[in-house]
């Protein structure tokens, strides 16, 4: 399989909650919308930054693809195969292929177990990977290749910072060889001063092991300096997909604009000279999205038909890359670097 070629489609994808009232009898009295027909590619060796607030459905998204939801409908296809459809052991053995980085480095490691524990617990659920005699070293091996002392091997959580911390999730991630991680926000809960060395750590990892990664996060300048693509999105959907450069240089819908515009800027004189957009109210319940365009109550540039008709991602005459809005157009702002 080439660069170009893709490692994991997502199709149509859809996850609708109902939502229920009543203690004993429940009734279902309608349905969160928490992913409404996502669709994309990610390519052997690529990253692909999905951004957006919270709320939109990108943490809801990171569990469908590890197949810890079921969709509502739609499609995962992991080197051809629909994961959606898997169980049992076929399952087990696609999760060797697709593994994750959580987001709190504080909550997601045992404090009861040793790091090494930590580290070597996908050798006790496969145990293919690595024969008994063997794990300690593999496990040891781990820890230098995230920048960790192999002699900390039985040090506890507590006894890390955050970022060290995060390095033993990455390293519970690398385990098994996967082809695809998925990291949801995992750089969201350190000092920003920590941020860059674990992005850092992530890219290097990335060339060694010829990994796909995907990015999930809400700040854009984090998404920025890892992402080949972007994709926002917005109330269960993705709202533009394209290029780091299309996204961060050309932007053309509405939404991205507006998060773009938000992110701050060092030097004062792009401070001065940059256009601050500021939205209107706050998102829609996922419970009861708009109907049409989901961004249109708090869109400047809505009109009759953003009411009454869906826009599709796609290029547009304005938007040479897929944008859902029916006014896409290239917008120039100025933002950090």
């Amino acid at each position: 399989m080439t660069h170009d070629e893709p490692v994991l489609q997502v199709r149509d994808l859809v996850k609708h909650f109902p939502l229920t009232q009543g203690v004993v009898f429940k009734r279902r009295i309608g349905e969160i919308k928490a992913v409404d027909g996502v669709s994309f590619d990610l390519n052997r060796g690529e990253t692909l930054g999905i951004v957006g607030e919270s709320g939109c459905g990108k943490s809801t998204l990171a569990k469908l693809m590890m197949a810890l939801e079921r969709p509502t409908a739609g499609q995962i296809l992991f080197e051809g195969t629909d994961i959606t459809q898997l169980k049992g052991k076929t399952l087990k053995a696609m999760r060797r292929k697709v593994q994750m980085v959580m987001q709190d480095p504080y909550t997601s490691l045992n404090p009861r177990m040793t790091v090494g524990d930590i580290v070597g617990e996908p050798f006790q659920i496969h145990p293919e990977v690595a024969p008994k005699g063997s794990r300690k070293q593999k496990v040891r091996e781990l820890l230098d290749v995230v920048g960790l002392d192999p002699d900390h091997i039985n040090r506890y959580p507590h006894q890390f910072s955050g970022g060290q911390r995060q390095r033993i999730g990455i390293a519970r991630g690398l385990a098994l060889r996967p082809d695809v991680i998925v990291c949801d926000e995992p750089v969201s809960a350190l000092d920003v001063s920590i941020q860059a060395q674990v992005i850092n750590l992530l890219e290097g990892l990335q060339d060694e092991f010829n990994l796909s990664y995907i990015f999930i996060a809400h700040d854009l300048s984090i998404v920025r300096h890892i992402a080949d693509r972007v994709a926002v999105m917005y109330l269960g959907k993705l709202v533009e997909v394209g290029s780091d450069a299309e996204i961060y240089e050309s932007p053309t819908h509405p939404y991205t604009q507006a998060l773009l515009s938000a992110v701050p800027v060092p030097d004062p004189e792009g401070r001065e000279s940059r256009e601050r957009i500021t939205l209107q109210g706050d998102p829609p319940s996922p419970a009861n999205p708009p109907s049409g365009c989901s961004f249109r109550t708090r869109c400047w540039k809505a009109q009759d038909v953003c009411a009454s008709e869906v826009p599709e991602l796609e290029p547009r005459a304005a938007a040479p890359h897929p944008s859902r809005c029916h006014f896409a157009e290239v917008h120039d702002v100025v933002h950090a670097s």
